[in-house]
């Protein structure tokens, strides 16, 4: 069992940043692909990143060059570095990973870009 937990969405005006946070227990996540997923309101969820143990990175055509993943496995902690935010970004964001009994979620963190 793996409890994911998000931190770090709120409000932001366009062009501005935030850091999203997902913190994992229950086992290290160091020999697992882990990504960022977001759902805005009335569309379906979309990667947005992703990034392997061997931290090769994936990102959303949206997102490439404004949005930055990263992982810290000491602390077993997967990043979100989130610049030159767009409205169009506004969203609920979800932390991801895929284990041998299936995909775990965490609860979500909403980010909203608005002036």
């Amino acid at each position: 069992q793996v409890h994911l937990v998000e931190s770090g969405g709120g409000l932001v005006q366009p062009g501005g940043s935030v850091r999203l946070s997902c913190a994992a227990s229950g086992r290290s996540l160091s020999l697992n692909t882990m990504g960022w997923y977001r759902q805005a309101p009335g569309k379906e969820r979309e990667l947005v990143a992703s990034i392997t143990p061997t931290r090769s990175t994936n990102y959303a055509a949206s997102v490439k060059g404004r949005f930055t993943i990263s992982r810290d496995n000491v602390e077993n902690t997967l990043y979100l570095q989130m610049n030159s935010l767009k409205p169009d970004d506004t969203a609920v964001y979800y932390c991801n990973t895929k284990l041998w009994d299936g995909d775990y979620w965490g609860q979500g963190t909403q980010v909203t870009v608005s002036s």
